[in-house]
């Protein structure tokens, strides 16, 4: 990260510090924040402790389908339609299949998913849907019989990589017996010569122990086993002696299992000293085998973990004998073994956050909560896991069993778990975002893919193959804070979602709050669908050539932006468009900010934006005999930074109205004057980081407009709606983001301006987007001249320095999108930064247009800004690195709609022209 010492603060301050001296050193950005996200949504998922998915002939009602989030069974089973968790199954499982959001209807599109005789890659393709996100499944193949489930090479089709074994004790135990006793043919009479005689006990006991330990032996040197499971939870539970029991003591116990064969065909572990054994026995074997390689050199194998069933399990279980805590005298023998206590110790979870910290060999795993328990205990769970163990120590897993909607559940319950829990970390402070990033993929992937010795590379971010960040919407997290703006507020009646187009033309759709309301606590999406025509016109809606209306974006409101207004009874938030499957449409001007302050991430550069609002108050004219609609403000002598403007009490109420309304609004106004023309202010909005900035700047736009049409006035941000007169712009303070001390940063901030200084013909396509901005940009008059150019408080240069890395950018109007300026210049100066542009331009500190040719060749300036939007278009498609930046695509929509709309305009004779833009800016 990048650390400026210096403030950032506005010119002409009196005496106060700037909002930014309030910044906090870990202030953290919504584009920081949306990268945790990302992550949240994206990391591939190493699952280390799921089961098998039934195979068809067993998806058709042989399984209670309620047990997806249930652990109940028998008659107990049908009370899970009134649990939190099956109703949130519902709700989320009827969104995904598009059906009604009951049990029944969730049901019968499930049969028939899985039943269809004429759609056979339907149920292919849900199963897909359901393991989407997971990298490689390990998978506990001793939980079913196992003609009922799919195999390992099936699993392995619907993820990326080969998925692994994990071998559970009790089931080899089990099935040596089974074997050694009675044989495949159930030799009754081999049997009951092990129970009746001792000598024979004696030789079963001998060839069961050794092939036991045998078992073991081949599982530690098979690659397909990467480790080991105990359920004696459900056997005589977690209290497993401190040594392993001798032979004399597990005999009795050995031919009782036997005895039982006989009469029922199981041979389940029921005494604490047969079960203690196997379970010391692998221990053993895990520490101290030593195995060969493909040398056939003798050499220690890498140590595969055991994995403990604790809390959370059906009615097999006795809860109080599942405590993890009885593990402990255990652990403490086998301190080189690794162990994992699974399924979060639900509810001991704080016991295993314990066990796990304290000693170097076990760990955490918080699976099978999700979806078995609340979202409110979900989010406990990991609270109470992260308040005490290193999360280096935790490992994440579905529990996914019998049901694809088992992993389904699990994964987006889990993302949305780990979104809530650790934003509101980050925001608090107690942990970076960039520390939640590591949580994030440690968790899910890279802790068990060390601790199993998986050896996966970690995919890089284009190879994820999951949808981006609209794909697991956070309702309860955009509910908190839509119910956190409306506290102790009137209802609103509508919603705005809006969005500014490729002429700066701000637009937006309303939706009334009932029913915005209704979606939103029904967890339904709250995309609209936008024609894709909205990035093919002008402003009266004429589509450029090629463009149609034809095809449906997606326009997803981003809560970040949430404000109330602009207008009573309304409440309003940016939106970003995406494709259909979830991904950022490559014309969206905010898409395409988030994405350039994700790479000045990437980079270590952070940044705040600031801008000064420059408008034009004009009288409207009511006379329709009249053309010109507006005219200038009768005043006393109105200029710059005059007081007189009190005297008309109008615009004296409108001012205060302006300034209160938007402090309602949690926007708090730095400073307003006059300005030079008649019936000109300015009013400039505090530092934000960027995308904030812009949302804020367009937002405090419509109040301000709202608000003088109230009053009676008509607001105008045309850049020279008077000839005689000044000129309005929208100057762009920025500065680097103070977040470290690892640069330098006089080094960086000389680098970053280099670059935009580099580009900033092409930046002149965005920042003077009209041909009214060309009657504005001229020299001598404060408006950053015509040259490319910069200078230490010189408001003659197109950039001013004003201390540090704050500078200013003034070629910069009202008819410009500020998303698109805003991302040019960040990515312009953020590619400077990266080449270590070189600063070939010196201090300038007299208006470069006063210098003579000789003087402007030694400060290095010999290029001046573009004088059209033809020449500042051309220029654009010149530069070959911008346009990379940027991306082909939207700059060659940018420039047809801007040669369009130039066309149109320039049809227009002056006046009419100056009129149709003051309607509409």
């Amino acid at each position: 990260m990048v650390h400026i010492s210096q403030p950032f603060q506005y010119h002409d301050t009196i005496g106060q510090p700037s909002s930014a001296d309030k910044f906090p050193k870990n202030t953290i950005t919504q584009t920081q924040l949306d990268l945790l996200i990302h992550t949240i949504r994206t990391t591939p998922i190493v699952d280390h402790h799921a089961h098998p998915l039934l195979n068809w002939d067993n998806q058709t009602g042989k399984y209670p389908l309620l047990h997806i989030t249930s652990e109940a069974s028998g008659d107990a089973i049908e009370s899970a339609t009134t649990s939190l968790a099956h109703l949130r199954a519902v709700r989320q499982l009827s969104t995904e299949l598009k059906c009604a959001p009951n049990w029944e209807s969730v049901v019968a599109k499930l049969e028939a998913v899985r039943l269809d005789p004429d759609e056979p890659d339907i149920w292919g393709d849900w199963i897909s849907r359901c393991l989407e996100g997971v990298h490689t499944i390990l998978l506990d193949d001793g939980l079913d019989n196992k003609e009922a489930v799919e195999d390992l090479d099936w699993h392995t089709s619907y993820v990326q990589s080969p998925c692994r074994r994990i071998l559970r004790i009790e089931a080899i135990a089990s099935d040596l017996i089974k074997h050694l006793s009675a044989g495949e043919f159930h030799d009754v009479q081999k049997a009951e010569a092990i129970i009746k005689d001792p000598a024979a006990l004696k030789e079963f006991w001998e060839n069961w122990a050794g092939s036991f330990d045998n078992a073991i032996k081949n599982a530690i040197d098979d690659p397909l086993v990467v480790g080991f499971k105990s359920v004696v939870a459900y056997r005589t539970g977690l209290d497993v002696a401190g040594k392993e029991p001798s032979g004399d003591a597990v005999r009795p116990a050995l031919k009782e299992v036997v005895k039982k064969y006989l009469k029922v065909r199981t041979a389940r572990l029921e005494d604490s000293s047969l079960n203690d054994y196997v379970i010391h026995r692998t221990a053993t074997l895990i520490r101290d085998y030593m195995g060969k390689n493909h040398e056939e050199d003798i050499i220690r194998k890498p140590r595969k973990p055991i994995q403990f069933h604790t809390g959370l399990g059906d009615s097999d279980l006795t809860l109080a004998k599942a405590s993890p805590s009885h593990l402990q005298e255990f652990i403490r023998s086998y301190p080189d073994v690794p162990m994992v206590l699974l399924h979060a110790g639900y509810p001991f979870t704080k016991e295993i956050a314990y066990m796990a910290t304290v000693y170097k060999n076990v760990y955490a795993d918080i699976g099978e909560v999700f979806p078995c328990i609340s979202k409110d205990g979900q989010e406990r769970v990991l609270m109470e896991i992260l308040e005490l163990c290193p999360w280096s120590k935790i490992l994440w897993s579905t529990d996914g069993h019998w049901f694809p909607e088992t992993y389904l559940l699990a994964i987006m319950q889990m993302r949305e778990a780990f979104e809530n829990v650790l934003c509101s970390y980050v925001l608090k402070g107690q942990i970076g975002w960039r520390a939640a990033i590591v949580l994030v993929q440690d968790l899910l992937f890279k802790n068990a893919n060390k601790l199993y010795h998986l050896g996966l590379d970690f995919p890089k971010p284009e190879e994820v193959a999951s949808r981006s960040l609209a794909r697991y919407p956070n309702p309860s997290r955009n509910l908190t804070l839509l119910r956190e703006l409306l506290n102790n507020t009137i209802e609103p009646t509508f919603v705005q979602i809006c969005w500014n187009d490729y002429t700066a033309l701000q637009r937006m759709r309303l939706v009334p709050f009932r029913k915005f309301m209704t979606l939103l606590e029904a967890g339904r999406s709250l995309d609209i669908g936008i024609t894709k025509a909205v990035f093919g016109m002008i402003q009266n809606d004429h589509l450029i050539p090629g463009s149609s209306a034809t095809g449906e974006y997606r326009l997803h409101p981003d809560f970040s932006s949430l404000k109330h207004g602009p207008v009573a009874g309304h409440i309003s938030m940016h939106g970003e468009f995406r494709e259909q499957d979830g991904f950022p449409v490559a014309l969206c001007p905010r898409s395409l900010l988030l994405r350039s302050v994700e790479i000045g991430s990437q980079k270590g550069l952070g940044f705040l934006l600031g801008f000064e609002i420059e408008f034009l108050l004009l009288e409207r004219v009511e006379d329709d005999s009249v053309v010109d609609r507006y005219t200038a403000l009768k005043t006393d002598g109105h200029a710059w930074s005059v007081s007189k403007y009190y005297a008309n009490p109008k615009i004296n109420a409108l001012l205060k109205n302006m300034v209160e309304t938007l402090a309602q609004m949690d926007i708090y106004v730095e400073q307003i004057h006059a300005e030079s023309a008649t019936g000109q202010f300015e009013l400039i909005l505090p530092p934000y980081p960027p995308v904030q900035a812009v949302d804020t700047l367009l937002h405090t736009r419509d109040v301000m407009a709202n608000l003088a049409t109230e009053a009676g006035f008509k607001m105008t941000l045309h850049p020279k709606p008077f000839a005689k007169a000044c000129g309005t712009a929208a100057h762009m303070h920025m500065s680097i983001l103070p977040e470290a001390d690892a640069f330098d940063a006089e080094k960086v901030t000389r680098h970053f301006y280099a670059g935009v200084l580099k580009h900033l013909r092409a930046i002149t396509a965005f920042s003077y987007s009209n041909a009214a901005s060309y009657d504005r940009a001229q020299d001598g008059v404060w408006a950053g001249g015509r040259w490319v150019a910069w200078g230490t408080q010189n408001r003659e240069t197109a950039l001013r320095k004003i201390e540090g890395s704050h500078w200013e950018v003034k070629i910069i109007d009202g008819l410009a999108n500020p998303y698109f300026v805003a991302s040019a210049i960040l990515l312009a100066g953020i590619r400077g930064v990266e080449t270590e542009e070189k600063m070939v331009w010196d201090d300038c500190e007299m208006d470069p247009a006063k210098l003579s040719d000789m003087d402007r060749k030694e400060l290095g300036i010999s290029q001046m800004l573009p004088a059209s939007v033809e020449e500042a278009l051309r220029a654009l498609q010149e530069d070959t690195e911008m346009v990379e930046m940027l991306g082909d695509e939207l700059v060659e929509r940018y420039v047809a709609i801007k040669e369009f709309e130039d066309e149109f305009l320039g049809k227009m004779g002056a006046e009419v022209r100056r009129l149709w833009l003051m309607e509409r800016y």
